[in-house]
């Protein structure tokens, strides 16, 4: 894989770069609010700006239906952009069209613009091969270089991630290169104790990865809302917690195999429980009560670990030589939930190893709690290619910047 750096190095001035950023970012109305992807994609704009390449930035946001939706414009994203690199940046109000060919051709040495989100084009997500490449194609014709930094999109087999770098000469931006770097050392020179915390919603989300890091891993800490499919399958009541019933034979194997090799498969002692799920809207108090986490009442929902679960699991983090953290511990949104998640963020700040906060909702929870991100070893962009890449997967993105 050729990196940013070798492309500086043949000289990039007056050239048009494509930048397959990741600029997903969500949204309030027009408001960012959580813009670290943006941040993220900025060394490699900046530097290609700064060698006077002609920055095209592309992404797309949200899942809009292939066709133009004002409630996904990158628009704010752009501005956002502008603000962080300290430079006007124009904004093509299409992606292929005459505003994003305007754009370009108006491009100075130096000079950075961003196209409209590439998912206003059905051709970004076809499954069709010949849809995609005829998408690809026009992409193409904005560019004479090819820089993938999209981290967060490089596990979909979309245009502007698969299909166009076999048309340009391609190369991967500082991000790409340092969230590989960073995956490597998670699979292939990873310091014991190795400790991975997962959480979330679904436990479908996480089998694929259970079961690679159950030959891997020293200890799996299970949290969020997959934590009930898990007690479930030891038999607890779990009240109206959320439960993802047909997964519990997986599970259950899981729960033998992770005995079987030795890997510490810990889970909740005690859950923060209520009869309803909270208002994120106005976080009105949600008055929760803590209970062992095999006396779940019938009529209670799990919403957070309890107590002693955040000391258990602070204790099986202190020793970590890595960590791998994908998936919060509750409803961290709400503040009567949000202990669980804080309590394990604190641990991988506390934690002596080298530690991975693996993106998506972990990321914006370790922003929202108001935790210090150089605080941790690597903040990734990208939960679900992290997971996948961690699965084992090739991940089409990466696939196409090798060749």
């Amino acid at each position: 894989m050729k990196t940013i750096d070798e492309l500086l190095s043949e000289g990039v001035a007056g050239k048009r770069v494509f930048v397959r950023a990741d600029l997903n970012v969500p949204l309030d109305g027009t408001t960012i609010t959580d813009d670290g992807r943006i941040r993220a994609v900025v060394p490699t704009v900046k530097a290609l700006a700064d060698a006077g390449a002609r920055v095209i930035v592309a992404s797309h946001l949200g899942r809009p239906k292939g066709a133009p939706d004002p409630a996904f414009s990158l628009a704010p994203a752009a501005a956002r952009l502008g603000e962080l690199l300290g430079a006007d940046v124009a904004f093509a109000e299409d992606t292929v069209g005459s505003s994003a060919e305007a754009a370009v051709a108006g491009l100075a040495d130096g000079a950075v613009a961003v196209i409209e989100n590439l998912r206003f084009n059905a051709g970004e997500t076809s499954k069709d091969d010949a849809e995609r490449a005829a998408f690809a194609d026009r992409l193409a014709g904005l560019a004479d270089v090819y820089v993938g930094d999209g981290f967060g999109a490089v596990h979909r087999k979309h245009a502007s991630v698969f299909d166009l770098p076999k048309r340009l000469p391609h190369y991967a931006g500082y991000l790409i290169a340092t969230e590989v770097g960073v995956l490597k050392k998670l699979t292939d020179d990873v310091k014991r104790p190795y400790v991975v915390a997962l959480g979330g919603a679904k436990v479908s989300d996480k089998l694929a990865v259970i079961d690679q890091l159950l030959g891997k891993a020293d200890r799996l800490l299970i949290g969020g809302g997959m934590a009930y499919t898990f007690l479930k399958a030891k038999g607890y009541e779990v009240g109206i917690s959320l439960l993802q019933e047909d997964q519990i034979p997986a599970v259950q194997e899981y729960i033998e195999r992770a005995e079987k090799n030795g890997v510490e498969l810990v889970l909740p002692v005690d859950v923060l429980v209520a009869p309803e799920f909270p208002d994120l809207k106005t976080k009105a108090p949600a008055n929760p009560t803590t209970v062992a986490a095999d006396a779940i009442p019938a009529d209670q929902e799990g919403l957070d670990i309890g107590p002693e679960t955040r000391k258990l699991y602070a204790s099986k983090l202190a020793d970590a030589g890595t960590v791998f953290w994908n998936g919060p511990m509750g409803v961290f949104e709400h503040p009567d939930y949000a202990e669980g998640t804080k309590a394990v963020a604190q641990a991988l700040v506390d934690a002596p190893g080298f530690t991975v906060v693996g993106g998506g909702d972990s990321a914006a929870a370790v922003r929202t709690l108001g935790f210090d991100e150089t605080a941790f070893g690597h903040i990734s962009t990208g939960g679900g290619a992290s997971l996948e890449y961690l699965e084992g997967k090739t991940l089409p993105g990466l696939a196409a910047l090798e060749d």
